[in-house]
């Protein structure tokens, strides 16, 4: 096979997409036995087997890692030629991939959901749970936008900040340490703590500041969702830092409480970010600036306590 024509090309961005031969001959409206004819014919192109099966999966191979991110952008490219005479999200029939942590997913992307069903309603959105490593990888990840709290934005990715607050303690509303408002950082280590383990970096600062002290605090559990942590803190006496916004709204659905910490929290940055390769792309950019003014108007965004 000597050509490489349009329609393999974007057969070969959702299969890369998706890792998934039934689920890409769906999205393109083809039978399976099309869509594996199609994988056969890239993987003759391209001379490499792009997707590996592991068990019931399938794998990138390292090539197909790196041809991810360009044919992105040689669809982008293609797409914008007829873009001319303007972007109309009523007709825009794209599926765009957002990561952010369970918090913003449970509490403002319904919001974003209903936004875009009114203004855009072909165009399909798949939530993933952030993780923090991400932010380095996002021009080799199937990824367009994150929501995540960073002190720094790495090169190539753009970035909106989307507010700014201080870590605190969060802890049930009939928990010992309520009554004394401010309590120490002696008080505080006689009970265990919960970690969260995905979106920002949310308390290294405060292991940091106990190991300057030779101190050490015990993680009774660690989870990558805001909704169990919340539960296990409610229901005993384990505590929890978070930033300042996200603590007052979980007293809006649990019987919790916070406090000041002992020490000085760093400012927490907030950022809605993609990766500059979808910069130009025009749907991509009406899609973020639509998502990027929900997240800044809702009461569960760190805006909403300025």
């Amino acid at each position: 096979m000597h050509n490489l024509n349009l329609n393999l090309l974007r057969a070969l961005a959702v299969l890369l997409e998706t890792r998934n031969v039934s689920q890409s001959a769906e999205r393109l409206h083809l039978t399976q036995s099309a869509m594996s004819r199609q994988l056969s014919q890239l993987r003759d192109y391209f001379d490499d087997p792009l997707l590996i099966r592991e068990g019931n999966d399938y794998l990138l191979s390292a090539r197909a890692r790196l041809l991810s991110p360009r044919i992105q952008q040689i669809l982008v490219a293609i797409d914008g030629l007829k873009d001319d005479e303007g972007f109309d999200p009523q007709a825009c029939q794209r599926r765009f991939r957002f990561a952010c942590t369970d918090y913003v997913a449970q509490l403002i992307f319904p919001e974003v959901l209903n936004m875009l069903q009114q203004k855009a309603p072909r165009v399909d959105i798949v939530y993933q749970l952030w993780q923090p490593q991400w932010l380095n990888q996002m021009a080799q990840l199937p990824l367009d936008f994150a929501s995540t709290m960073t002190r720094s934005v790495p090169e190539n990715i753009r970035s909106i900040c989307m507010g700014q607050d201080r870590s605190v303690c969060l802890m049930r509303s009939q928990h010992p340490l309520v009554s004394e408002k401010a309590p120490d950082l002696k008080a505080l280590l006689k009970y265990s703590f919960v970690h969260l383990n995905s979106g920002g970096d949310k308390d290294s600062f405060f292991d940091k500041a106990l190991t300057d002290r030779k101190l050490k605090r015990r993680i009774l559990f660690e989870v990558p969702f805001f909704s169990a942590a919340f539960q296990v803190v409610s229901q005993s006496d384990a505590l929890l830092i978070v930033p300042e916004h996200i603590a007052r709204n979980a007293g809006r659905y649990y019987d919790l409480s916070y406090c000041p910490l002992p020490i000085e929290s760093p400012e927490n940055h907030y950022h809605f970010c993609w990766h500059d390769i979808h910069d130009a792309d025009p749907a991509h950019q009406w899609i973020r600036e639509c998502i990027a003014a929900v997240i800044g108007e809702s009461i569960y965004s760190p805006r909403g306590m300025q």
